[in-house]
């Protein structure tokens, strides 16, 4: 949508014609009209598809929404729930996931909320809305991002197999609801934020069965230190 995004060749070989339709025009018109405000947007363009270009689409092998980018500057870097390596305090959210993970697997990543790690391994971390206004969240929502990245979606379930979809809270269920569940296996529960945790994320231990999961199908376990 810059001149200056490159998108990664599996990405794009896929997504390309995207960029021609209406609703992308409407949605870079926007994205536009908001910098010629003056309005800061975060993550800054080069990392608008981060998600995309750390873990190409022949290497996806979970995949976990989020909502949108963390609207505090110099948080957001376009993979969801995670945030630039010298952040602190971690996000309240993070801060929920890295409980788990540590009762689930014994892994203590509270040192960092950079999950770029994971990325690299096969897990897109997507968020539904990729950019946002700095300090408004959920500022960009219903501008076409989620028609972009349904689309994102939609790729994954058709072109891959045994991928594990991580689906935490209501919103990313209903956004995951046409995964094909004969080719991909889906994990749920409530929201690691701190209003929800308690009603069931805590203990649901998605990550030793996204290991079992892709162990069972001759797949390498995600090693979810970072």
């Amino acid at each position: 949508m810059n001149t200056d995004i490159k998108l990664e060749a599996s990405w794009l070989k896929h997504l390309e014609n995207e960029f021609q339709q209406p609703y992308m025009q409407t949605l870079k018109n926007f994205l536009k009209e908001q910098k010629t405000q003056g309005k800061t947007i975060l993550p800054k363009g080069s990392l608008w598809f981060n998600a995309l270009n750390s873990t190409p689409l022949d290497k996806v092998k979970v995949v976990i929404l989020g909502q949108d980018p963390y609207p505090t500057i110099g948080h957001a870097h376009g993979l969801c729930f995670s945030a630039l390596p010298d952040v602190k305090p971690l996000p309240k959210s993070l801060i929920n996931i890295y409980k788990e993970l540590q009762d689930d697997l014994g892994i203590d990543n509270f040192h960092t909320p950079y999950l770029q790690p994971w990325a690299k391994q096969g897990v897109l971390l997507l968020n539904a809305v990729l950019t946002v206004e700095a300090g408004k969240s959920n500022s960009h929502q219903g501008k076409g991002w989620e028609q972009f990245t349904d689309k994102i979606i939609e790729i994954v379930n058709q072109e891959c197999d045994n991928v594990v979809f991580i689906l935490w809270g209501a919103y990313a269920q209903k956004k995951g609801s046409s995964i094909d569940t004969t080719k991909h296996i889906i994990i749920k529960s409530p929201h690691p934020s701190p209003l929800s945790a308690y009603r069931g994320f805590f203990g649901s231990r998605p990550f030793s069965r996204t290991n079992t999961f892709l162990i069972s199908r001759g797949e390498k376990a995600i090693d979810w230190r970072v």
